[in-house]
């Protein structure tokens, strides 16, 4: 059993997987008669040929240290997570080793941040820390196989 420590996530660290969905520093304007900052174009949706669709997906709690057995990747589009909750959940991904995940990573994401995977990225399961959560997720929607999932050994994840 192979053993990884979760890393902080920062939008550096997760670019090679997509963008980390948080605010920017600074806005890029104001709107709304200047009561609300709009943080432009964090991330952009791949959806090939298919449609852009907005769920919210509901996922059971896990506690780490947890056992990482299964990965899933969306080959024709990308796939955002953004957490409804004030709770932080685990992240974790793995670049791809000839149409198989290589070695997972595993990153802390802190409440109110969420993330958008390239199209083909291998991730795990929403997986929020300690307490059941709802996530808005936008990913694609058309023909095609848009699914892969595979068993891996265990990993295991620590803090």
């Amino acid at each position: 059993m192979t053993n990884i420590r979760a890393l902080p996530i920062t939008p550096e660290a997760f670019q090679p997987f997509g963008e980390v969905l948080m605010p920017k520093a600074a806005p890029d304007k104001l709107i709304n008669a200047g009561r609300c900052e709009r943080h432009h174009a964090l991330a952009t949706v791949e959806r090939g040929d298919g449609e852009a669709i907005l769920s919210i997906f509901r996922s059971e709690a896990i506690s780490l240290p947890y056992d990482c057995t299964l990965l899933e990747r969306h080959p024709l589009g990308s796939q955002a997570f953004m957490p409804l909750g004030a709770d932080p959940w685990l992240s974790v991904v793995a670049h791809d080793d000839d149409g198989r995940p290589g070695q997972p990573l595993a990153f802390l994401v802190p409440a109110g941040v969420g993330v958008n995977l390239r199209a083909g990225v291998w991730h795990g399961v929403l997986t929020p820390l300690d307490n059941a959560a709802d996530f808005l997720v936008v990913d694609r929607e058309g023909e095609g196989v848009n699914l892969e999932e595979v068993t891996i050994a265990p990993v295991t994840i620590t803090a």
